[in-house]
C-alpha cells in the first residue's frame, strides 16, 4: 500500500525550477528560448508527478513513459539517470510534509539546437485537495472522433503527453463557461474516452474498471494503472473496457484517476447527482492521496 501524506504546513514553500546542466536557477528566470519549438508548435513532452514525503511518486514509470513518448515523436532525450539526477536537484530540501507537483518538461529546443529540458516545483494547488475532498461534477463533451481512431491511425503518436494542451485547455474553458469542474470526453460513436488531465475510473459490483489505452489511444495513465494493479489488496478485481456515459451513470462509483489530483469522485454526471461511493476513502488510501 503507498504511504499515505497528511497534513499541510501553514506557509508553502517558493515554487522551484532547475534546468538540465544548470541545476536550480530564480523562479523569475527565462529559461525556455523564443524560438524553441516547444513554444512555436507545441512539440515536447513532460510528465507531473506527485511529491509525497519529498519524493517523486511513480517516478520510475513517469520516466519510462516519457521514454515511450520521446521515441514515439522521435525526441532525443538525456538517459533517465541524467534525469533523475535534475529531480533529485529540485527536490532537494522540499519540506516532507507539502505535498508537491513536480513537472518534468522536455521540447525540441529551437532549430538546429538541443532539447531543452526542465523541471518545476510547486506546491499542490488548494483547489486540488479540494477536488479530491468534495468530488466533482462533470459533463460530458464530444471529441469528434470514433473511439478507435487514432489508434488506428501509425502516423499519429497516441498516448503521449504532449505539451501541445490547445485541445485540453480548451475542454478546461468550456467546464468553467459551463459551471462544471471538469469534462469527459466521448467518441462520436457513444464511448467514454478521458478527462482532459485525467483518466476515469468505475466500479461495477467487486471490478474496478478503466478504459484500454491501446485500442483508444488515450493516455496511460500511471495512476489508474497502479491503481488497478493493485486493487486486489481492497478485495477487488480490475479490468479494462470500453464504456458509455449512460453505464457511468449506473456505475456504483466514478472516479477521475490524475497524478495530482490523485483519485476523485465524480459527484455529478451530466447533471445527475450521483450518491457518494462508500468505497471512495479506502481507494484513496490505497493510493497513498491524504484528503483533508
Amino acid at each position: 500500500m503507498a504511504t499515505s501524506f497528511t497534513g499541510q504546513v501553514p506557509v508553502g514553500p517558493t515554487a522551484r525550477i532547475a534546468v538540465l546542466g544548470h541545476g536550480p536557477v530564480p523562479a523569475a528566470e527565462p529559461v525556455v528560448r523564443g524560438d524553441d519549438r516547444g513554444v512555436l508548435h507545441g512539440d515536447g513532452l513532460f510528465e507531473t508527478m506527485h511529491l509525497r514525503q519529498g519524493r517523486p511518486w511513480l517516478r520510475d514509470e513517469h520516466l519510462a513513459r516519457l521514454a515511450a513518448s520521446a521515441a514515439a515523436i522521435e525526441l532525443a532525450l538525456p538517459d533517465a539517470a541524467t534525469l533523475t539526477d535534475l529531480l533529485d536537484k529540485i527536490c532537494a530540501g522540499w519540506p516532507a510534509r507539502v505535498e508537491g507537483a513536480l513537472r518534468l518538461v522536455c521540447t525540441r529546443g529551437p532549430e538546429a539546437g538541443a532539447p531543452t529540458v526542465y523541471a518545476t516545483l510547486s506546491e499542490v494547488p488548494a483547489a486540488a485537495r479540494v477536488a479530491r475532498r468534495d468530488g466533482i461534477s462533470v459533463a460530458h463533451l464530444p471529441l469528434g472522433v470514433p473511439a478507435t481512431a487514432r489508434a488506428e491511425l501509425t502516423w499519429l503518436p497516441t498516448g503521449i503527453k504532449s505539451t501541445s494542451y490547445a485541445v485540453n485547455s480548451a475542454a478546461r474553458r468550456w467546464a468553467r463557461a459551463n459551471g462544471v469542474d471538469d469534462v469527459l470526453w466521448v467518441s462520436s460513436d457513444g464511448y467514454a474516452l478521458e478527462g482532459p488531465t485525467a483518466n476515469v475510473v468505475w466500479l461495477t459490483g467487486d471490478t474496478l474498471r478503466t478504459v484500454p489505452a491501446a485500442t483508444t489511444g488515450i493516455l496511460p495513465g500511471t495512476t489508474v494503472a497502479w491503481l488497478l494493479a493493485h486493487a486486489g489488496e481492497l478485495g477487488l478485481s480490475a479490468a479494462e473496457r470500453m464504456v458509455t456515459p449512460a453505464e457511468l451513470q449506473d456505475a456504483d462509483g466514478v472516479w477521475f484517476a490524475s497524478s495530482v489530483r490523485g483519485l476523485t469522485e465524480v459527484h455529478t454526471l451530466d447533471g445527475v447527482r450521483r450518491d457518494r461511493c462508500p468505497r471512495t476513502p479506502a481507494l484513496q488510501a490505497l493510493l497513498g492521496f491524504s484528503v483533508d
